[in-house]
């Protein structure tokens, strides 16, 4: 039989579209072609399996060989379709059945011995493979991460040779099994209780976790900022069944040396560069790929210094963080990602940074200072439901010690036992979702106030000038400080600590002051 078929998958975002191999051979002057909008690396394949079966000493036929990838408008790339290339030339020549091949579903790259490499998006293409019921063939440093979709049959394999003997049914390969992580979900060196003074902002902390609330901190530097954004993920539950397939699926399609060993306990924690540009942020390229808002969904995305970014890449931020997901559209293709992430971000007050700093005069002029904090857009700041004031540390909380902790001091494993119980709630209260989920209908139905807490955020919504998203945000939060509290209705001290937790630019308040000081 001259023609053969195999099955494989695409890399499509997060998602693995089949792809069916068609291989025919036919008469005429020995030669390799491939159709179906493959792209360079596809092309060079031909090369790569030639030398592959040659060294695997099995035969390459010296016949027209046409290769077929459909469908042939789905753009094709990398080298993850070798092996169904392979597989596929020895069965149109007859050195290994053609009807099992329909069976199975292969990704690999070959290397010119005959040996598998990894490939990435994996785990994509092992959920895909559940719906097809069919065995999936993979290398084996990629097993690990394909034996997360527990429902398909996931065969490893280290050579193209041990592949052929089990199709031939010689030697069958053994099926991997998943292997279960139970590390620890925080590391004894990233404690929450190592944060020296600063109560204030570890309150903020545990109440941004407890509700899945984003949080701005502000403050002079050295204050402690970047300490405390980085004791977030160690106070958080741990990740769902649904989050961590979520998860690992999109650190698989971004990266195929990726580890899913490290993400499956301890949610994931992305802090990219101020230079970082809004592609590096929102995700792209020819066939688009995620970015790192995708890369912290589930976890944390943390942006120090976030005046210091580029006004268009904090704009890409907006969408994802009402929604959850970001869609992006290239030429070749328009995809969407989950991107639902708690986002931290940290800043100083002026340019030098020491603006209210004790002791430290601040030599940025009225307008300076203006003009630095008008880089981060009234919307924007508007999405943010923490906005908590840093003050520098003084002498005597930083004589005190770090341990012995006392049984009163705050670490991650108390705040993480309070965040989980305070999620449980909300879970079962709001059907599923945490509170800086809930929209205008729910907030109605969940956040009720009284005469007297209703009197105050009225009040504070005129002097502060509030506008409805920041009202809505003010009642999550202190939705969330009542539950932490374990109360069932929200008093005014909830909202008033709420309200605390939320200031706004006040320039006109820095102009004024700065002509004082002058």
């Amino acid at each position: 039989m001259s023609l053969a078929i195999a099955y494989s998958r695409a890399r499509l975002g997060i998602d693995a579209p089949l792809i069916t191999v068609e291989i025919h051979l036919s008469n005429g002057l020995p030669g390799l072609s491939i159709v179906g909008l493959p792209e360079t690396a596809v092309k060079e394949s031909k090369d790569r399996v030639r030398s592959a079966i040659i060294n695997s000493h099995l035969e390459f036929p010296q016949r027209r060989i046409t290769i077929n990838l459909a469908p042939a408008d789905l753009p094709k790339e990398g080298g993850r379709y070798d092996l169904a290339i392979a597989l596929g030339i020895l069965a149109a020549s007859g050195q290994i059945p053609a009807q099992v091949l329909h069976d199975y579903e292969f990704i690999g790259e070959l290397a010119l011995t005959g040996q598998l490499r990894a490939v990435s998006g994996s785990l994509s293409a092992a959920i895909s493979c559940q719906h097809s019921q069919r065995k999936l063939v993979v290398p084996d440093d990629n097993s690990a991460e394909a034996c997360l979709a527990k429902n398909t049959t996931i065969l490893p394999a280290n050579h193209l040779l041990e592949i052929c003997a089990h199709l031939n049914g010689r030697e069958p390969i053994t099926a991997a099994r998943p292997v279960e992580n139970s590390a620890p979900i925080t590391s004894g060196d990233e404690d929450i209780a190592d944060i020296k003074g600063q109560h204030s902002a570890c309150r903020a902390l545990l109440i941004a976790a407890a509700g899945g609330h984003n949080l701005l901190l502000c403050g002079p530097p050295g204050s402690g900022k970047t300490m405390l954004a980085t004791r977030l993920p160690g106070i958080l539950p741990e990740l769902d069944e649904m989050e961590k397939l979520e998860v690992a699926a999109i650190h698989s399609a971004y990266n195929t040396q990726h580890s899913t060993s490290g993400i499956l306990h301890r949610r994931p924690f992305r802090s990219p560069h101020h230079s970082a540009s809004a592609v590096a942020m929102a995700g792209g390229g020819k066939v688009p790929r995620p970015g790192e808002i995708s890369l912290a969904h589930g976890g944390v995305l943390f942006l120090d210094e976030l005046p210091e970014f580029q006004r268009n890449v904090l704009e890409v931020l907006r969408e994802p963080l009402e929604s959850g997901r970001i869609s992006i559209a290239r030429a070749q293709a328009q995809l969407e990602f989950p991107a639902r992430f708690q986002l931290v971000a940290a800043m100083n007050p002026c340019p030098c940074g020491y603006y209210g700093a004790r002791d430290i005069p601040c030599h940025c002029s009225a307008e300076q200072i203006q003009r630095y904090q008008r880089k981060i857009s009234g919307p924007l700041l508007d999405r943010i439901d923490l906005q908590v004031r840093v003050a520098p540390l003084n002498a005597r909380d930083l004589r005190a010690p770090s341990t012995p902790r006392d049984s009163n001091q705050l670490t991650s494993a108390k705040a993480r036992s309070l965040v989980v119980r305070c999620q449980k709630v909300q879970q079962q209260r709001n059907g599923g979702k945490s509170n800086s989920q809930l929209d205008h209908r729910e907030i109605e139905q969940h956040c009720p106030l009284s005469s007297r807490p209703q009197q105050l955020l009225e009040q504070a919504t005129d002097k502060l000038h509030l506008s409805a998203r920041a009202w809505h945000r003010v009642l999550k939060v202190a939705r969330t400080i009542a539950d932490l509290e374990q109360a069932v209705d929200i008093s005014s001290q909830h909202l008033a600590e709420a309200l605390g937790y939320r200031f706004t630019r006040q320039s006109t308040g820095i102009i004024q002051e700065k002509n004082a000081q002058v």
